[in-house]
């Protein structure tokens, strides 16, 4: 990301806002604005398959699940926070991951411009790519800005998506033991 550009672009936006971008209060804003994208976006700059701590599952073979890891993700559409809670499970296949690198999945993920459909499908994908389980379990609660500041504008709207593979989509047992374990 070139932050010179970006810090352009936000000083003209508040001169198209009819804003003074050298009064007091916006004169480091565009600054601050760069600044703060680089962080929000950061998940451009990464790539899951670097997520290196991968180990021999010693035989483990029950479902192994994080839950309720935090993110904040930027709306693409309107370009406005949307957070929430996401929930992983997995079925190993010989290899468990770290437990650290499920959150950081998510924040590669989530640290970009995103819908949360896509979201919760690049996490399953990520982690059945990286490990080969023999199943995945994503489900995805968050609040959107965008419905709660602009259009219908309700404030208690919860969006809830998931995306299953393997025996958390083709085994009933399977789904029912996960959305259990996850509270659902």
């Amino acid at each position: 990301m070139d932050s010179n550009k970006i810090e352009k672009l936000i000083h003209a936006l508040l001169k198209e806002l009819g804003e003074d971008p050298q009064r007091e209060g916006l004169r480091d804003t565009p600054k601050r604005v760069a600044k703060s994208y680089a962080k929000i976006l950061e998940g451009y700059t990464q790539k899951p398959e670097k997520l290196k701590a991968v180990f021999d599952s010693e035989d483990y073979d029950e479902m192994i699940i994080a839950k309720e890891i935090e993110f904040y993700s930027m709306c693409e559409h309107h370009m406005l926070p949307f957070f929430g809670k996401v929930s992983i499970g997995y079925l190993p296949n010989k290899k468990i991951i770290g437990l650290s690198k499920l959150p950081r999945l998510v924040e590669i993920f989530a640290r970009r411009l995103q819908n949360q459909e896509r979201l919760t499908q690049q996490i399953a994908n990520a982690l059945q790519d990286l490990l080969k389980p023999r199943g995945v379990g994503v489900i995805v609660e968050a609040s959107h800005l965008c419905t709660r500041m602009r259009g219908v504008e309700k404030e208690k709207v919860m969006m809830v998506t998931s995306a299953l593979t393997g025996h958390f989509k083709k085994d009933p047992k399977t789904r029912d033991e996960f959305l259990r374990l996850v509270g659902k």
